[in-house]
């Protein structure tokens, strides 16, 4: 991994700002060894978690991390509505960060208000990925969005890059925007109607001090010959409070083949989605239609966040494998994880934790002495005994030779068995 990418490792990515030029450059070049080489990166992040918790419906952020995540090897938990969360019971976004950082290696969080993402990197132990907080910051689908810009256009610099439909509401919009405006000789055409134009601060925060040329259009048969790249937004309904705005603005901006024809030949069309009629279907099998390559952008893009954050890349050995590729018994717990063990892990015999519990039973055929040793079935799997990935512990059944009942062990996320140490209490079941 490249030193502008292990410098990554433990941040949180709140919004683009937070990755300097050299920095994005250098993640660039990672997610691009991703796109030529995924089975090289299969199993980086074995044993490794991701939480994601979404506050607010998705479909495609959502399964990009958890496909993300699943591709490097890791495993993922969370939810997808907050109705599911004890957010329903009242508890805090604060208390629900730190719960969740101790059962996760990185979180990735979408939530309807603005400045969660950040109240929640604040509180959590982990690197926390903001997944979309209001019509703030989307900053991933911002590195994803500049990967397929460079991917199909070689560049991310000296572009005409036309901003259509809602750009008051859009967060995407507003990332794009601050990212692009980073790279020199990038000029923007601003189209929507003035109820939905970009905010202010857009303009006199990013574009003006960074010398940046922009113009604002009504009508998009005036901007789009000029375009190398068209990024196209729906109007959304849930950011506004007056349903009759809404319904009257919904279709100011609807882009079809008569347009296209207006367009370069090498004009890129982006849409973050999800779309409504915003882009006709009769657009999909133009060649210049990339949203949905940006979709699979989206997930490469991911990957080597998560890659970048959790500091591990192609050359390493993937978490919890040895030297000769062998998966590891004991796996490290985390600060939130370990605890003393205190619980007697076999029938009348203590064991230190990473120890080998030995039985009195005799060995069969050479095998180890706890051969005999049975675990019944009312003994938690976790009392000082580590449960194999999707091993339940059956009752009467012999440990099997060569598998020493190590205490303190940390489980594997996929485990059957209720094995993490934060669930179980000295003598039972929590």
């Amino acid at each position: 991994m490249t030193k502008g990418v292990t410098m990554l490792k433990g941040r949180h990515l709140i919004e683009p700002g937070n990755l300097s030029v050299q920095e994005l450059d250098r993640y660039f070049e990672l997610a691009e060894n991703i796109v030529k080489e995924p089975l090289r990166y299969s199993e980086v992040c074995r044993g490794k978690i991701l939480a994601t918790l979404f506050f607010e419906p998705s479909t495609r952020t959502r399964l990009s991390f958890e496909a993300a995540m699943q591709r490097l090897g890791g495993s993922t938990l969370g939810f997808a509505d907050p109705g599911a969360s004890s957010a329903a019971k009242g508890e805090s976004l604060s208390d629900t960060i730190r719960t969740v950082s101790c059962y996760a290696d990185v979180i990735a969080m979408r939530n309807p208000k603005e400045g969660a993402a950040l109240l929640a990197s604040q509180v959590s132990e982990v690197p926390v990925i903001n997944a979309g907080d209001g019509g703030h910051h989307h900053p991933t689908q911002t590195l994803t969005d500049l990967l397929t810009i460079r991917s199909i256009k070689g560049k991310t610099e000296g572009l005409t890059i036309g901003l259509c439909g809602d750009l008051k509401f859009g967060r995407t919009v507003h990332s794009l925007a601050k990212a692009m405006a980073r790279y020199p000789r990038n000029r923007f055409i601003l189209i929507s109607p003035p109820e939905l134009e970009i905010p202010d601060y857009i303009i006199n925060r990013v574009f003006k001090p960074a010398g940046v040329q922009y113009s604002q259009v009504r009508r998009m048969e005036d901007a789009i010959g000029d375009l190398d790249i068209l990024y196209m937004t729906r109007v959304q309904k849930e950011r506004f409070f007056n349903e009759q705005d809404y319904v009257r603005l919904k279709d100011s901006y609807i882009l079809d083949a008569e347009k296209m024809r207006l367009a370069k030949k090498d004009l890129c069309v982006l849409h973050p989605l999800p779309r409504v009629n915003e882009i006709s279907p009769e657009v999909d099998s133009d060649p210049r239609a990339a949203y949905f390559a940006q979709v699979k952008y989206g997930m490469y893009a991911r990957m080597a966040l998560i890659a970048a954050l959790l500091g591990v890349d192609g050359n390493a050995k993937p978490s919890g494998l040895d030297a000769n590729g062998t998966t590891q018994t004991a796996a490290p717990a985390n600060a939130c994880t370990s605890a003393k063990v205190d619980t007697p892990a076999n029938a009348g015999t203590s064991a230190k934790a990473g120890a080998p519990v030995k039985a009195d039973a005799s060995a069969k055929d050479g095998a180890p002495a706890n051969a005999g040793t049975s675990a019944k079935a009312d003994t938690p799997a976790n009392a000082g005994t580590s449960a194999k990935a999707g091993a339940p512990v059956k009752a009467d059944t012999s440990v099997k030779a060569g598998a020493p009942a190590n205490a303190g062990t940390s489980a594997k996320a996929s485990s059957s068995a209720p094995a993490a140490a934060v669930e179980s209490q000295k003598g039972g079941k929590k």
